[in-house]
């Protein structure tokens, strides 16, 4: 199936893995029922302002480096012109913006674990009443304690990553069209009004394209690695409590299911990896290649370039959110197919 996709096609499945098809699905009780209501969407409304308070933080920190490299600027190039007492300042007011962007992040990480978990327990609770009818179903066990575990703690990860990339999407963007405006021109290309922005949209789309075609045998393999796994586990599990039971030959052909299925994925990841890391690295010298006519005619300021630069950065890693996280939405894929299936085995035995 996945081999088969066109680049289409692959657009087009990208939002589906995204929403996980979240109707009827019991992995999302956490929402829905009356117990967990307070959990699930009262934290998740302070996730999302915690999250904007470091967003907003963040843009102050933009504010602060182009300051900063201003009057470092002049410091370096006019000697006596900033006082001791100045530069301290600035340092100062880093500290302060710092460290209550740390005290956020930290509250912030405390609660959400708490969170993560009581989603968890929502799914577990479900998967305890059932369990009675699940013992048939391959890796019963490992998908209600590992895979609950997993999804929650992914779906942590991943969630919060995405609405703190569209947060700083939303902040920063306005930023980089106003410093855009003094960009004189792009190389190769001329005058573009709020170039930056363009430019940044381009190249964090065109690589995230690239990267999701590159890499879309990945989710299947996963998929396989946890299969191969969970019988391999079960057939230890059967070994050990009955001596006997299982042949060592067996074991034997399992591992070697488990061998080849890990070694093929390494093949994937690796070439994955080449395409992912060389975008990436390249991807620092965008900002500066494109502003390179701009500095060559001495129009910005030192700590506009570093506003422009850090701006540009944020704006593109907002962008490149799938990118960087596709290998944890692969897993993600994975898990939620097998609770899928466990799920569809519980129904046929009711």
């Amino acid at each position: 199936m996945w081999e088969n996709m066109s680049s289409v096609m692959i657009l087009k499945t990208i939002p589906k893995l995204m929403i996980l098809k979240l109707q009827g699905v019991k992995m999302f009780r956490f929402f829905k029922e009356r117990k967990w209501l307070a959990w699930g969407w009262v934290g998740s409304a302070i996730i999302l302002v915690a999250t904007w308070l470091q967003v907003q933080l963040d843009v102050r920190l933009n504010q602060w480096f182009g300051d900063f490299y201003n009057t470092l600027g002049e410091a370096l190039s006019s000697p006596g012109s900033v006082t001791e007492t100045e530069l301290l300042s600035h340092m100062l007011t880093f500290g302060k913006i710092a460290a209550l962007w740390i005290t956020i992040a930290l509250v912030t990480s405390y609660f959400v674990s708490h969170w993560t978990f009581r989603w968890r327990t929502s799914m577990a609770e479900h998967y305890h009443k059932v369990y009675d009818k699940a013992r048939h179903i391959e890796g019963a066990s490992q998908r209600v304690q590992e895979d609950t575990l997993k999804f929650a703690r992914i779906m942590e990860g991943l969630g919060v990553g995405l609405l703190e990339s569209i947060m700083t999407l939303v902040a920063f963007t306005p930023i980089l069209w106003v410093l855009s405006e003094q960009v004189t021109s792009l190389p190769w290309v001329g005058v573009v009004p709020h170039s930056l922005v363009f430019v940044a949209i381009l190249t964090a789309l065109g690589g995230t394209a690239l990267l999701v075609l590159v890499g879309i045998k990945l989710p299947g393999i996963e998929y396989d690695i946890q299969k191969n796994e969970a019988f391999y586990r079960k057939a230890l599990v059967i070994a050990e409590d009955s001596i006997g039971a299982t042949r060592p030959a067996t074991l034997e052909e399992l591992y070697d299911y488990v061998r080849q299925i890990h070694y093929k994925s390494y093949f994937h990841y690796f070439y994955f990896n080449v395409a992912k890391l060389s975008y990436l690295q390249g991807m620092v010298l965008v900002p500066y290649i494109a502003l390179t006519p701009t500095i060559a005619l001495g129009a910005v300021t030192l700590g506009v370039v570093q506003q422009i630069v850090r701006a540009f950065g944020r704006v593109e890693s907002s962008l490149q959110y799938l990118v960087r996280s596709w290998p944890t939405i692969v897993e993600l894929i994975s898990v939620h197919k097998r609770l899928r299936e466990f799920e569809r085995g519980v129904k046929e035995v009711e």
